[in-house]
């Protein structure tokens, strides 16, 4: 029997206190999204915003020339759908599944009904976003101070922390299009990693054999961003809402 996830797996929806939960839960729709599907587009109006679980999506921003980079990666430590409650106008970039998996989405008419009562949803929504600006902050240093090397090892570790695995599927090529750098610095940065010892690569298919020596590795931008999250975001579900679901 196939088992889903639970919508409480998402760290934001498990935050939340046991009345706010309890409005949201009855508008609170699983989907499963596959890689490479787009969760909405530059100028789209949302009509849900996504709470993912076992998905993993990436913010990206094209220039007009056609290049693109990410500005932030999104798992179970977040959603997608922030310009609902900060403008209220559609997003200036997209959002594309880079693992597929599962995610909850809520309507967002519901979200902000929820988000004007002041209460624990806009607390953990605004704490979110602030974590958001962070690591999109994060990536911007990393791209224009840090080796690709550096910045490879820094992919691959945050790619791990939100599957919970060591085992992260991406081919250079997609690696290099997050980073926004040429495929060439991957190749060697990636092969650099391999000899040390600290992963294993092959065909799309990334293997981690030493997490702490791969820590080393990457840049500062790794473990500033994971405190702040872990400041902002404590991974201990609210135990109200375990009781309530």
């Amino acid at each position: 029997m196939q088992t889903h996830s639970s919508p409480l797996d998402n760290r934001l929806l498990a935050s939340l206190g046991s009345a706010d939960w309890l409005r949201l839960q009855p508008h609170v729709d699983r989907v499963v999204l596959n890689r490479k599907e787009s969760v909405y587009e530059p100028g789209q109006t949302l009509s849900h915003a996504y709470f993912p679980t076992t998905l993993l999506a990436s913010l990206m921003h094209v220039t007009e020339d056609g290049d693109c980079a990410e500005s932030a990666l999104v798992g179970n430590d977040g959603m997608l759908g922030v310009s609902l409650f900060m403008s209220g106008t559609p997003s200036s970039g997209y959002a594309s599944v880079l693992a597929s998996g599962e995610a909850y989405r809520i309507p967002a008419g519901i979200l902000m009904q929820e988000f004007a009562r002041a209460g624990d949803t806009m607390r953990v929504l605004l704490r979110y976003t602030q974590a958001l600006l962070t690591q999109t902050a994060q990536h911007a240093i990393c791209a224009r101070h840090h080796l690709v090397t550096q910045q490879v090892a820094f992919c691959l570790l945050q790619q791990a922390d939100r599957s919970q695995s060591d085992e992260v599927l991406m081919t250079q090529e997609q690696i290099a299009t997050r980073l926004g750098v040429r495929r060439e610095g991957v190749t060697e940065g990636a092969g650099h990693l391999q000899k040390l010892g600290l992963i294993r690569y092959s065909r799309g298919h990334v293997e981690i054999l030493d997490r702490e020596g791969l820590e080393d590795q990457a840049c500062e931008c790794y473990g500033a961003l994971r405190n702040e999250y872990q400041r902002l975001l404590p991974a201990a579900p609210c135990q109200e809402c375990l009781l309530a679901a």
